[in-house]
């Protein structure tokens, strides 16, 4: 029988496979490429190609593709067979080092917000040496960049490596200055958890709000929903066990390091977690995890929702973004060590992430805006809209001591005691367990919370990576030119405490005084909606900060804007659209349809006694009316503010406009249309309610 070892990664032409098919003079050249970003020659990338498609063809594949991602927020691929004709009227397989390195796909379908004029259709993909080739069915998956046919970035893994470089650059000269001289790149890893929500099939075609937008737009609370918290961390169904048995299967073919699996707090809700990848290979990874969720569901009779809020009333999902940096030589630089008051390179770099994080707060938020993730944030399940950090105790400590001048007692080290001699004693983890931290620090590494389920990963990244660039490129700059470096590092230290000391906060987030207490005495911002967000990625600083580090142009910032704000408008108006098909053609059918029978019940119950009052049935009656006349009102505003959409001048009025007005109208109808659901005769309910949903897998 094989165990994981035997398979982990067979699909994959990962350095095992390159060792063993590649000369060795061709695999030095490419680890330099992988390792030090140095230029990849034509001759190096000739004969990768041909044991890059030796080796596929011997797993069974007949094309390949240039597997990239898009400003979809999901992937794309085209695929070419490796077959060319050959002199005899037969077919060779063939695969060149051009082939490899780039692609032509037709970019003019593909979200650009204004980079790609009309006449200019065509883009081009380009070969990612950094992340891994992969066979998926039958195909040869190449990972790469894409980008248009004037040369701006398409996609999200271009910014994503522009951002890695420059992190690698900025914190490779703060090394130097600390006498580091063997480490030749800083890398940034992530290790992002997965939360999703599992249902039956037949209960989820049933649902068009489903099919069509992800999540539910209808549905009355469930009698029971996550109140025991019963589901979290329970024992997995069956039906759901040998889900994730064949997803972790799937996953380690393809080199993709799934670690944890567990009931989430939500009845349906699971969730899945890796172990850290470095962080464009992490993207990549996440993305193809959920892609194979989606598949591996649909061969269980099952169907995987990565919505942010699925069901309203129960948590929603979200997707843990833990992030750290290490040298090449593997030393993580945000681990405190043993002594952290005295660790004063650990100290520089955990103070430029808090410089980072205060700083370019909107930046952060703006990387996490959907329309989706909008109904989340902020809900007793997820972190707040406001950016803050959590830091523990002990780190707490250690700040408020360089702030202050006063001598370092050190973090008391409290044994947990639990009244069982025979029970290990350990001490309480000083760092974080404050769930409603948006941004904590857990030991080694910083863990942001407010990524969407369905998000990709790669845009938290690209502002994370940047932003602590920033930061340490201005310490590096005041540092290599400081006479006397001790006492620089250290005014530079305490000076950086005391000026973003007001993003540390160590509370409850949900709190409802957090808020005041946020905004109105820490100055911090509360961008609750997308649209309140992302018109901020265009503020000078945040503009001038991007393009200096070369991860945007001007061009690639404006038209993330547009396609953010377009995307988010798209996916409410067919949210809006879906809802008054379902009220005007099922939910009042049915409930009118219900008060007449019930009507006609009365009539029948009062010609048998004319001495009956038939109370019961004429105020259920007057009650279905009501709600009927209801629904057909706010059907008809929601129609009517949809059609005063096309007034907007520009998507930023239109994004305001649904923001302001679409979705108020939407959360009445919805009201109504459930509080329909909850008087209605459940044989009369088109569709299955939510205790159907949610404890529909046995």
């Amino acid at each position: 029988m094989k165990t994981v070892k035997d398979y982990f990664g067979s699909m994959v032409f990962d350095d095992r496979v390159m060792k063993a098919t590649l000369s060795a003079e061709v695999y030095t050249s490419l680890k330099r490429t992988r390792n030090e970003g140095k230029k990849l020659d034509i001759s190096v990338a000739n004969a990768v190609a041909i044991a890059m498609k030796d080796w596929a063809v011997s797993k069974g594949a007949t094309h390949y593709t240039h597997w990239f991602q898009p400003l979809t927020g999901i992937t794309a691929e085209k695929h070419d067979s490796f077959i060319s004709p050959s002199p005899d009227g037969g077919v060779i397989m063939e695969f060149s080092g051009k082939e490899l390195i780039k692609g032509e796909p037709d970019a003019s379908s593909f979200p650009s917000g204004g980079l790609r004029a009309t006449f200019e259709a065509r883009g081009y993909t380009a070969w990612d040496p950094t992340s891994y080739a992969f066979i998926k069915g039958r195909t040869l998956c190449i990972p790469t960049a894409f980008c248009s046919y004037s040369g701006h970035a398409l996609d999200k893994k271009t910014p994503l490596l522009r951002s890695m470089e420059a992190l690698s650059k900025q914190a490779i000269r703060i090394l130097r200055l600390f006498g580091n001289h063997t480490a030749k790149c800083v890398r940034a890893s992530v290790g992002p958890e997965q939360e999703y929500f599992l249902i039956t099939k037949e209960m989820y075609e049933k649902r068009p709000d489903l099919c069509l937008t992800g999540r539910t737009l209808f549905g009355a609370k469930s009698p029971k929903g996550q109140e025991m918290d019963d589901h979290y961390f329970g024992v997995i169904k069956p039906r759901v066990a040998a889900f994730m048995e064949e997803l972790n299967d799937e996953l380690w073919k393809l080199g993709i390091l799934a670690k944890t699996e567990h009931n989430e707090v939500a009845p349906a809700q699971h969730e899945l977690a890796p172990i850290y990848a470095t962080t464009n290979i992490a993207t990549d990874h996440n993305q193809l995890t959920m892609e194979i969720m989606q598949k591996v569901a649909a061969k269980h009779g099952l169907v995987c929702l990565l919505h942010e809020k699925p069901f309203a009333g129960v948590n929603g999902s979200g997707k843990h973004n833990n992030w750290s940096i290490a040298t090449n030589t593997g030393q993580n630089l945000l681990s405190p060590g043993e002594t952290p008051y005295e660790n004063a390179q650990f100290l520089l770099f955990l103070c430029a992430v808090i410089k980072a994080v205060d700083d370019y707060q909107d930046l952060l938020r703006i990387s996490v805006a959907t329309a989706g993730n909008d109904h989340r944030l902020g809900a007793n399940e997820a972190p707040p809209a406001i950016v803050s950090i959590f830091l523990g105790d002990e780190l707490n400590a250690v700040l408020h001591a360089i702030e202050t001048g006063s001598p370092y007692q050190g973090a008391e080290k409290t044994q947990m005691k639990l009244g069982v001699d025979v029970l290990p004693k350990f001490n309480r983890d000083t760092t974080d367990r404050n769930r409603t931290s948006p941004f904590a620090f857990t030991g080694n590494k910083f863990e942001f919370r407010m990524l969407g389920s369905s998000d990709s990963i790669a845009c938290a990244n690209i502002m994370l990576n940047t932003a602590v660039a920033e930061s340490l490129k201005i310490y590096a700059d005041r540092l290599e030119g400081a006479e006397d470096f001790e006492t620089v590092l250290h005014e530079m230290i305490r000076k950086t405490i005391k000026d973003h000391k007001h993003i540390i906060f160590n509370g409850n987030g949900y709190d409802d005084n957090w808020m005041k207490e946020a905004t109105e005495e820490r100055g911090l911002m509360n961008l609750r909606t997308t649209p309140d967000a992302v018109p901020h990625i265009l503020d000078k600083k945040n503009v001038d900060m991007l393009t200096s580090h070369g991860v945007f142009s001007w061009e690639e910032i404006k038209s993330r804007y547009e396609i953010t704000l377009e995307n988010y408008c798209k996916t409410v108006i067919i949210e809006a659209n879906t809802m008054v098909d379902m009220a005007k053609t099922q939910i009042a059918p049915a409930i009118e349809a219900y008060a007449s029978d019930v009507a006609k019940a009365a009539v029948t119950k009062k010609a048998l006694d004319d001495s009956l009052l038939c109370s019961y049935e004429t105020g259920l009656v007057r009650k279905l009316s009501v709600l009927t006349d209801q629904i057909a009102m706010q059907v008809a505003d929601l129609e009517k503010a949809l059609m005063e959409l096309s007034d907007a001048e520009d998507v930023g009025a239109e994004s305001a406009m649904i923001r302001d007005s679409i979705l108020t109208k939407m959360e009445k109808l919805r009201a109504a249309c459930d509080e329909g659901e909850t008087v209605t005769a459940r044989s009369y309910w088109p569709y299955p309610t939510y205790g159907e949903l949610l404890f529909s897998v046995k």
